[in-house]
């Protein structure tokens, strides 16, 4: 009788101890994987407030500049409220500036500008928006200082021009269109994008340029271009091109620029950096 009752007891410790360790892991494996998602949304919404601190500062600089919140008069505001829109800064974001500009606020940034020579022959050109100079100096030169780049000036390798990148559903057929409408729209010249991973859709992505005042107008005409055109805006802005194309450039010297240009756009104060390989 008492060999009976003791038998079946160690079946069932085991299964007790089997359910509790079974059930466990469930728990722990849930847990991580929150862990995981909070910390990417983390980074996700730090990079928007970063994103968004940059247009906040680029709106108040340009009405600052052009001296209106009113883009119908000021080109400047009219080409960083595009590209805020391209880059999904929400619209209740961008009335906020706006108002704060109209309000009195955050009219105290400063946009500057600086030149450096990287790897002895590589211009790079970096635009930032500030209301501390000593502080966005010194990161900047941190940067590059730190990728064995050096303050010098380098504008004689670009010149300013207005950039409206488009893409053509059919090159092919259509390149002859686009570049006569492009010129009697005010555009300089019409030209292949340059080199970019993706060899297949380089093939149909080209850049109209123009002067910088002509930027809003050149990008109005190509919104309001013939159907048949098929052309697709990708991006407008004013930057610096390079005069001269690289014909061949060792691939760590990519890499060290690409780095370094990441590294110089993860600075708060730096709304753009242009290079020569660019």
């Amino acid at each position: 009788m008492f060999q009976l009752l003791l038998r079946p007891s160690r079946p069932l410790l085991q299964l007790a101890l089997s359910r509790s360790f079974f059930t466990q892991s469930p728990r722990l494996s849930g847990h991580n994987k929150w862990s995981k998602i909070k910390d990417k949304k983390g980074a996700n919404d730090a990079q928007k407030s970063a994103l968004y601190t940059k247009i906040n500062r680029e709106i108040a600089v340009a009405v600052k500049t052009g001296g209106s919140v009113d883009p119908e008069k000021n080109i400047q505001l009219v080409t960083v409220l595009k590209k805020a829109k391209e880059l999904g800064v929400p619209k209740d974001n961008v009335e906020k500036a706006l108002a704060n500009c109209v309000k009195g606020k955050d009219q105290t940034g400063e946009k500057l500008v600086y030149e450096a020579l990287a790897y002895k022959a590589v211009g790079v050109v970096i635009e930032c928006v500030t209301d501390n100079t000593n502080r966005t100096i010194h990161n900047v030169r941190e940067v590059l200082t730190s990728h064995g780049a050096h303050m010098t000036p380098v504008n004689f390798m670009f010149s300013r021009r207005g950039c409206v990148t488009v893409s053509l559903d059919d090159p092919a057929e259509q390149l002859d269109g686009l570049m006569g409408f492009a010129i009697q729209s005010g555009a300089l010249d019409v030209d292949e994008a340059p080199e970019a991973e993706d060899a297949s859709e380089l093939e149909s992505i080209f850049q109209l340029f123009c002067e910088p005042q002509s930027l809003a107008a050149l990008e109005d005409a190509v919104e309001n271009a013939p159907s048949d055109l098929k052309i697709t805006i990708k991006s407008a802005e004013v930057a610096y091109m390079p005069n001269e194309r690289f014909p061949s450039v060792e691939d760590d010297v990519k890499k060290g620029v690409k780095d370094l240009k990441e590294d110089l756009e993860a600075i708060d104060d730096v709304s753009r950096v242009w290079t020569s390989l660019d």
